[in-house]
């Protein structure tokens, strides 16, 4: 009898532990998943992805071939938002993927991050190509890696959009046109995380990234705690240059008055290579990407579930 009741219970325990699994399943995104990645989005055969380029409209066919192999739906009749970038057709792409709970899933978390650069930079070496590693096909690569995790571990009660934004560097072109179009069709938006820069580690701090608006929200107050570490953090220059104002996010929070901000990685003293030649894959600490991306696996799962809306802007 004891054996029997032995055996009960170990086979309990097990199926407890897998259930738990499955419903929370650990990011492994790799060195090598971020590498395939990035090589694609910042090598020279897309030119710097400038909008209306046929190199930035490689990018977005990629981005479509990544969320259709994932199962992430587009959101509108097709993956690309198509729009007027100042006399240039150029487009987002948005994929969606609809939450598992029939009241939440009408509320909605954006991951973001732009996928465009500037194109052709002052020449080095005879090397003209801005390939744009670190701004922002890193931001780009985390908002896909993260797509293909919640993809597969269709553990989100909210819905989700992924969106890479377009002419981002023609002034958040893009994501002042989503922004505007999401809120004429009144969607319930919980929160936007952005992601920008993110290739290299900042120097001596504590805290894995900061986050643009600090101050503004307890975003990063419940991201830590959510994470169960410290992730993200406060960087005075963010403030001093007003960081918050000069992203995808800031379109979001001037349409919903919700909290949506950046989290980056360039403190202004880690990387000398903005709007550079030789911002290249050889460059970004691809290691430390998927280290950062897999940390905010359970931030961002925690958001997506919570029965109530824990992120609040500050009064």
């Amino acid at each position: 009898m004891k054996q029997i009741a032995f055996f009960v219970v170990s086979l309990l325990f097990i199926t407890c532990k897998e259930a738990t699994t499955a419903q929370s399943p650990v990011s492994n995104v790799t060195s090598s998943d971020v590498a395939v990645i990035m090589n694609f989005l910042a090598g020279d055969e897309l030119q710097g992805r400038d909008t209306g380029t046929e190199g930035l409209e490689k990018a977005a066919k990629f981005i479509e071939q990544e969320f259709n192999n994932s199962d992430i739906a587009p959101y509108f009749d097709s993956y690309l938002n198509t729009f007027d970038a100042k006399g240039e057709e150029t487009y987002n792409v948005v994929g969606y993927l609809k939450g598992t709970d029939p009241k939440l899933s009408k509320q909605f978390v954006i991951i973001g991050a732009h996928f465009d650069h500037i194109g052709k930079g002052k020449e080095v070496n005879g090397d003209t190509i801005a390939n744009g590693a670190n701004d922002n096909a890193a931001g780009s690569t985390a908002v896909i890696s993260l797509a293909k995790h919640f993809a597969k571990a269709k553990n989100n009660k909210r819905s989700l959009l992924f969106v890479l934004f377009g002419a981002e560097e023609r002034g958040l072109l893009g994501s002042k046109h989503l922004a505007s179009i999401l809120k004429e069709k009144n969607m319930d938006l919980y929160t936007m995380v952005n992601f920008e820069m993110i290739g290299v580690p900042l120097n001596d701090k504590d805290y894995k990234a900061y986050i643009t608006g600090y101050e503004m929200s307890n975003m990063a107050e419940k991201m830590n705690e959510y994470s169960g570490k410290e992730l993200i953090g406060f960087l005075p220059k963010a403030k001093e240059f007003q960081l918050f104002r000069r992203s995808d996010n800031y379109p979001f929070y001037s349409e919903f008055n919700v909290p949506c901000q950046t989290i980056s990685t360039f403190d202004f003293t880690n990387y000398d290579y903005y709007h550079h030649v030789d911002d290249e894959v050889s460059e970004m600490n691809f290691k430390f990407m998927a280290e950062l991306i897999n940390d905010c696996v359970p931030a961002i799962t925690s958001i997506v579930n919570k029965p109530v809306k824990e992120i609040k802007l500050n009064e």
